[in-house]
């Protein structure tokens, strides 16, 4: 893609949807921080249901740590992983008090050095709750910016760094949201809904399936 397509591609998503945001349910940036650590290999509306037994339960670090892994494993069995979960969420509240006075880090650094929380996790938490320029790129993103041809790359990083540079700055804050849900809903894994692409015109895709 071109730098103008690109430009087209963010002008159009923009114009669609001004502010898009994280399907996860949340009521707090402690929320925020445990549903993405939930959501690694699960969907969104699975860590939904399950954050919706949680919290109530424990909606904050000292709760959430006084409930303990096996607490939480309880609650949250529905989604895959859930006893390693279950572990990170009760070591990373208990951290979180500690460490950082019951609040979220604004810091990659002291992001990722919480149990449970990677790159792409802290890219989510820096965008969705601080307005950082980040880009969290999960296996949606990664499939339509390589498909696409706008910002192909041969593992997550590369891609990041890739998209962290062509996409015009404008478009940074946002640019997160707007590509992984046109990745989860039209630019899907088979059978790409490209009849209802708004930018269908500007993929660098051959194999168009409708």
């Amino acid at each position: 893609m071109s730098a103008a397509q690109v430009e087209e591609m963010f002008r159009r998503f923009a114009a669609a949807e001004p502010s898009p945001t994280t399907e996860l349910e949340y009521g707090s940036p402690f929320q925020l921080l445990a549903a993405v650590v939930l959501s690694a290999q699960a969907t969104d509306k699975g860590v939904n249901l399950a954050t919706r037994r949680l919290f109530p339960k424990a909606p904050t670090p000292e709760a959430m740590a006084s409930l303990g892994a096996d607490g939480i494993a309880e609650e949250i069995r529905s989604i895959g992983l859930y006893r390693n979960k279950a572990r990170n969420l009760a070591a990373l509240s208990r951290q979180l008090l500690e460490r950082h006075g019951g609040e979220v880090p604004r810091n990659r650094a002291e992001l990722e050095a919480l149990p449970g929380v990677g790159r792409k996790t802290a890219n989510v938490v820096l965008n969705t709750l601080y307005g950082e320029p980040t880009i969290a790129v999960d296996t949606h993103l990664f499939r339509l910016a390589n498909r696409t041809g706008l910002a192909p790359g041969k593992d997550v990083l590369a891609v990041e760094r890739a998209l962290a540079r062509r996409i015009p700055k404008p478009y940074l804050r946002h640019a997160h949201h707007w590509l992984i849900l046109h990745g989860r809903y039209i630019c899907v894994a088979r059978k790409p809904r490209c009849g209802d692409c708004l930018v269908r015109d500007l993929c660098g895709c051959r194999d168009k399936t409708d």
